[in-house]
Protein backbone atom coordinates (compact mmCIF):
# COMPACT_ATOMS: atom_id res chain seq x y z
CA UNK A 1 0.00 0.00 0.00
CA UNK A 2 1.31 3.45 -0.96
CA UNK A 3 1.87 5.95 1.52
CA UNK A 4 -0.39 8.48 2.50
CA UNK A 5 -3.43 6.57 0.93
CA UNK A 6 -6.78 6.58 2.46
CA UNK A 7 -8.36 3.43 3.15
CA UNK A 8 -11.66 2.10 5.01
CA UNK A 9 -10.79 -0.45 7.60
CA UNK A 10 -12.70 -2.79 10.08
CA UNK A 11 -15.54 -0.42 11.56
CA UNK A 12 -13.10 2.88 11.31
CA UNK A 13 -14.65 5.58 8.59
CA UNK A 14 -11.21 6.86 7.31
CA UNK A 15 -7.48 5.29 7.44
CA UNK A 16 -4.44 7.48 7.17
CA UNK A 17 -1.63 5.05 5.95
CA UNK A 18 1.06 7.25 6.96
CA UNK A 19 -0.46 8.81 10.19
CA UNK A 20 -1.21 12.02 11.29
CA UNK A 21 -4.49 13.26 12.27
CA UNK A 22 -7.42 13.63 10.02
CA UNK A 23 -7.25 17.36 9.32
CA UNK A 24 -4.00 16.74 7.16
CA UNK A 25 -5.90 14.67 5.01
CA UNK A 26 -8.92 16.99 4.38
CA UNK A 27 -7.25 20.34 4.72
CA UNK A 28 -9.50 21.97 2.17
CA UNK A 29 -12.51 21.08 3.72
CA UNK A 30 -10.98 22.35 7.18
CA UNK A 31 -11.76 25.74 8.80
CA UNK A 32 -9.96 27.33 11.58
CA UNK A 33 -12.03 29.50 13.76
CA UNK A 34 -10.36 32.01 15.49
CA UNK A 35 -11.42 31.78 19.52
CA UNK A 36 -9.00 33.65 22.00
CA UNK A 37 -5.83 35.09 22.29
CA UNK A 38 -3.78 33.75 25.07
CA UNK A 39 -0.44 33.25 26.25
CA UNK A 40 1.73 30.11 27.59
CA UNK A 41 1.29 29.23 31.18
CA UNK A 42 4.21 27.71 33.15
CA UNK A 43 7.17 28.14 30.97
CA UNK A 44 8.95 28.69 34.04
CA UNK A 45 8.37 25.45 35.31
CA UNK A 46 9.54 23.59 32.14
CA UNK A 47 12.53 21.05 32.78
CA UNK A 48 13.33 20.78 28.82
CA UNK A 49 14.01 23.94 27.93
CA UNK A 50 15.05 22.41 24.13
CA UNK A 51 11.52 22.66 23.51
CA UNK A 52 12.30 26.68 22.88
CA UNK A 53 14.55 26.14 19.88
CA UNK A 54 11.49 25.08 17.85
CA UNK A 55 8.86 27.57 18.17
CA UNK A 56 8.83 30.48 15.93
CA UNK A 57 6.41 32.75 15.36
CA UNK A 58 2.99 30.51 12.89
CA UNK A 59 3.81 27.55 14.74
CA UNK A 60 1.17 25.28 15.75
CA UNK A 61 0.74 23.48 18.66
CA UNK A 62 -1.31 21.34 20.15
CA UNK A 63 -3.73 21.08 22.12
CA UNK A 64 -3.98 18.18 24.94
CA UNK A 65 -6.06 17.50 28.20
CA UNK A 66 -3.76 16.80 31.38
CA UNK A 67 -4.67 15.00 34.70
CA UNK A 68 -3.57 17.54 36.84
CA UNK A 69 -3.62 17.48 40.75
CA UNK A 70 -3.60 21.92 41.00
CA UNK A 71 -6.07 22.42 37.80
CA UNK A 72 -9.23 19.66 36.92
CA UNK A 73 -9.07 21.72 33.58
CA UNK A 74 -5.75 21.68 32.61
CA UNK A 75 -4.87 22.00 28.50
CA UNK A 76 -1.24 20.96 27.87
CA UNK A 77 0.52 22.70 24.61
CA UNK A 78 2.71 20.46 22.57
CA UNK A 79 5.01 21.33 19.95
CA UNK A 80 5.25 19.81 16.68
CA UNK A 81 8.29 17.35 18.16
CA UNK A 82 5.80 16.55 20.81
CA UNK A 83 7.03 18.27 23.86
CA UNK A 84 5.52 19.93 26.39
CA UNK A 85 5.95 23.56 26.12
CA UNK A 86 3.68 24.85 28.91
CA UNK A 87 -0.68 25.08 29.32
CA UNK A 88 -3.28 27.50 28.95
CA UNK A 89 -3.34 29.82 31.46
CA UNK A 90 -5.71 28.25 34.23
CA UNK A 91 -7.94 32.03 34.02
CA UNK A 92 -8.78 30.89 30.54
CA UNK A 93 -9.28 27.20 30.46
CA UNK A 94 -12.26 26.20 31.40
CA UNK A 95 -14.40 26.60 28.18
CA UNK A 96 -11.50 25.17 26.34
CA UNK A 97 -11.22 22.40 28.54
CA UNK A 98 -15.19 21.64 27.96
CA UNK A 99 -14.84 21.92 24.34
CA UNK A 100 -11.52 19.57 24.28
CA UNK A 101 -13.76 16.72 25.97
CA UNK A 102 -16.45 17.36 23.94
CA UNK A 103 -14.68 15.98 21.40
CA UNK A 104 -13.96 18.63 19.35
CA UNK A 105 -10.17 19.53 18.12
CA UNK A 106 -8.59 22.83 19.28
CA UNK A 107 -4.70 24.09 18.23
CA UNK A 108 -3.00 26.99 18.80
CA UNK A 109 -0.57 28.78 16.97
CA UNK A 110 2.51 30.96 18.26
CA UNK A 111 1.83 35.09 17.51
CA UNK A 112 4.90 36.16 18.85
CA UNK A 113 7.67 35.40 22.07
CA UNK A 114 10.92 36.54 23.43
CA UNK A 115 12.74 35.20 26.27
CA UNK A 116 12.33 37.50 29.18
CA UNK A 117 14.92 35.91 31.61
CA UNK A 118 17.36 32.11 31.69
CA UNK A 119 14.12 30.46 32.85
CA UNK A 120 11.06 32.58 31.71
CA UNK A 121 9.49 32.67 27.64
CA UNK A 122 6.58 34.32 27.26
CA UNK A 123 4.49 33.08 24.56
CA UNK A 124 1.90 34.63 23.14
CA UNK A 125 -0.62 32.25 21.33
CA UNK A 126 -3.91 31.98 19.27
CA UNK A 127 -6.56 29.48 20.22
CA UNK A 128 -8.35 28.26 16.96
CA UNK A 129 -11.62 25.59 16.74
CA UNK A 130 -10.65 22.92 14.07
CA UNK A 131 -14.17 22.58 11.85
CA UNK A 132 -14.31 20.14 9.89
Amino acid sequence: MADNQLTISNGELVTLTNGGDISTVIKPLVKEIHLFDSYVAGTSHLKDKSVYDEIQEGCRLTMRRESNKFDDNAIMLIAPSGKKIGYVPEADNIIFARLLDAGKMLVAYVRDFKKVSENFMKINIGIYLVDF
